[in-house]
């Protein structure tokens, strides 16, 4: 066949493959709207990178490879390799398969090089590129002379973080970073956990959410209006990763307990999705964050000349079903069955239904009805070293009756039942919910919602907290009411008075919502409380004595859970796998923990903890028949820690 003596730009991270035989080869067809590049291995004589400055390298500093109709020779020592990682994309540049001291090359849409290369934020290392890289790649006079390693980089930025007093200005500080240096801001987060997952994630994410329009500088993740209705298919094709394995989405109508906040909830699924990462393990090319905008009835919003998203009120009913639906549809189509959808912060009237309509279709997930649940568990269950017993002796009262309450409260007499070998109604009865009405009666049952009718138990009805505290007696109060300074100091000694060890989680977030603080709950409880909640604390001292506040953070549960579903390919969601997930993580915890109180292990050891959870999620699917990727690896936590992504950075040639 006769050379094309083509010359185009071409992209290692992603393989050209033959369709009819999938291995690499060339091909006389390029797609403009969604090109299909080209990997060119390097003993290949069928590609030829110029060497020289002149026509064959584009003024943006790629470099031009020549190619011919020729198909490449598909010999062992020319295949691009597959990834050999359970729970990675498929890495067809070999990243994944080659260890951390053999070198890659830094490809993007062409051979990255120069001012581009500095500009990619996948490949940029700052000044941390070797003399012989910046020769290598034509980085020579656009950085100082100084090379640097990326430990001394992780230093410096922590420097400069801790200069910001404003919490929002260390958010924004830690978004430039992720926008302009990837490998750099996970390697952070990881090394410092502790200090920035608030900064990253709650509570500062919820200011972030707030004001998102005003600090909006470039886009992160995808955005899905009414304007994109019927032609979400080509939306998604929009984004430049194709092998997704995890989505986050949010509508942004019940964003933390701040409310709607419309499309300005993105920064949501951003955050999860760094923690999908950082606390994870899954590769960044893998996640999408998406945010469904279908208006705002936050009035605030619609007046803000900054808002960034549409000028309308919401879209309810039919409309928002088939916006949903075509989204889901086309996800599908996009990214097949096994790509995760986690959806986040959707007023309670859509996630219960979103959950159950899609769950049978879907690989979905709601972390806020199913991970809050499997994170309160784990918490309950580490409990009980202080209280004994098991959960079936306790009594449960919830303050807050929404997705996250009912969701806790299911998951609970799910364990009771599924231990105690009772039947999940008999379960039930000893957990009790109170809304915004008061006590949720059997006397109310035709006038609550359909996702509160199972905890309508006899009794007369109670309007206040604190006398439904008094009658029912709990062993165990939990706040999900997204209202704070609801457990007062007259309900907290209350539950002292009932209790020797009363459990007291205060779990709305952000910090300004809790029900009560870790200072509050100790002080009224002269010290025997069990404290946890869901924005972080400061240790407490009280009499002399130091306690450390748990907190029931979802990042706990769902970076660990997504991966263990990535890594067996489960096609659905079952109950089985928040149990034990929930499980894994009590587990965590040491004779040292409890002596300080705790029922959840500190953060720092959180990749650890992850890959226990994704071990027994993936052992739980496997068990079920919902995995897909056969055979089963016989070492599950050895996988799951050998499929986290790793920020370090790479050598380039």
């Amino acid at each position: 066949m006769a050379s094309l003596g083509a010359m185009i730009s071409l992209s290692p991270s992603s393989s050209f493959l033959n369709k009819s035989t999938g291995v690499p080869g060339c091909s006389t067809h390029l797609s403009l709207r969604q090109p299909r590049l080209v990997t060119a291995p390097a003993s290949s004589s069928s590609f030829r990178v110029f060497s020289s400055l002149g026509s064959n390298r584009d003024p943006h500093g790629s470099v031009l490879i020549e190619t011919s109709a020729t198909p490449l020779d598909t010999s062992a020592a020319d295949v691009v390799p597959k990834s050999t990682v359970s729970g990675g994309v498929q890495d067809v540049y070999g990243e994944d398969a080659a260890t951390e001291d053999m070198p890659i090359t830094p490809w993007s849409l062409s051979v990255a090089s120069g001012y581009t290369l500095l500009r990619d934020p996948h490949h940029n290392k700052g000044l941390a590129f070797s003399h012989r890289e910046r020769d290598a790649h034509y980085l020579r006079g656009l950085l100082p002379p100084t090379v640097i390693s990326q430990d001394l980089q992780v230093k410096k930025m922590m420097h400069t973080i801790r200069q910001y007093q404003v919490p929002l200005q260390r958010y924004m500080c830690m978004m430039d970073l992720q926008e302009t240096n990837e490998r750099l801001f996970y390697k952070l987060l990881i090394d410092h956990v502790e200090e920035l997952l608030p900064v990253v994630y709650t509570p500062t994410v919820g200011e972030a959410c707030q004001k998102y329009g005003s600090i909006f500088l470039r886009p992160q993740g995808l955005f899905i209006s009414l304007k994109e209705k019927g032609k979400i298919h080509e939306v998604l094709r929009n984004w430049p990763e194709k092998n997704i394995q995890v989505i986050v989405v949010t509508d942004g109508e019940r964003i933390l307990g701040l409310g709607d906040l419309g499309c300005q909830g993105m920064g949501i699924p951003v955050g999860k999705l760094s923690l999908y990462t950082a606390l994870g393990g899954v590769r960044p090319s893998a996640c999408l964050p998406v945010t469904i905008d279908v208006g705002t009835n936050n009035e605030k919003l619609l007046n803000d000349e900054f808002y960034i998203g549409l000028r309308q009120r919401r879209a309810t009913g039919e409309e928002y079903s088939e916006l949903m639906d075509e989204f889901m549809t086309a996800v599908k189509q996009n990214y097949g069955e096994k790509v995760v959808i986690q959806f986040e912060d959707f007023a309670n009237h859509n996630a219960f239904d979103l959950l159950a309509k899609y769950g049978t279709t879907h690989l979905v997930f709601n972390d806020d009805i199913q991970g809050t649940a499997s994170v309160v568990l784990a918490g309950l269950i580490a409990a009980l070293r202080f209280v004994g017993g098991s959960l079936s002796n306790h009594r449960f009262l919830f303050l807050g009756a929404g997705e996250a309450g009912t969701g806790i409260a299911e998951l609970i007499a799910l364990e009771i039942s599924k231990k105690s070998h009772i039947p999940l109604e008999e379960a039930r009865k000893n957990i009790w919910l109170v809304d915004s009405k008061g006590l949720i009666v059997s006397s109310r049952k035709e006038s609550i919602q359909h996702f509160k009718k199972p905890w309508a138990h006899d009794h007369e009805p109670i309007r206040h907290l604190v006398d439904a505290v008094k009658a029912i007696k709990p062993t165990v109060l939990i706040g999900t009411s997204g209202v704070g300074q609801t457990f007062t100091q007259e309900v907290v000694e209350t539950m002292a008075e009932l209790n020797e060890k009363p459990i007291i989680l205060s779990l709305s977030n952000p910090t300004s919502q809790s029900e009560c603080t870790a200072e509050e709950a100790y002080t009224w409880s002269q010290g025997r409380a069990i404290f946890a909640s869901g924005s972080p604390f400061a240790p407490v001292e009280y009499e002399g004595k130091t306690f450390v506040p748990g907190q029931a953070n979802n990042a706990y549960i769902f970076p660990g859970f997504g991966l263990g579903l990535i890594m067996s390919g489960t096609i659905r969601v079952h109950d089985d796998m928040l149990l034990a997930a929930s499980e894994a993580l009590a587990e965590q915890l040491t004779e040292e923990h409890y002596e300080k109180g705790m029922i959840y292990p500190p953060f720092r050891n959180i990749r650890k903890i992850s890959a226990r959870i994704a071990a027994k999620v993936a052992a739980k699917a496997y068990e079920l028949g919902l995995a897909t990727r056969l055979p089963q690896p016989k070492e599950l936590e050895q996988c799951a820690e050998s499929s986290m992504y790793s920020p370090s950075y790479r050598s380039y040639r």
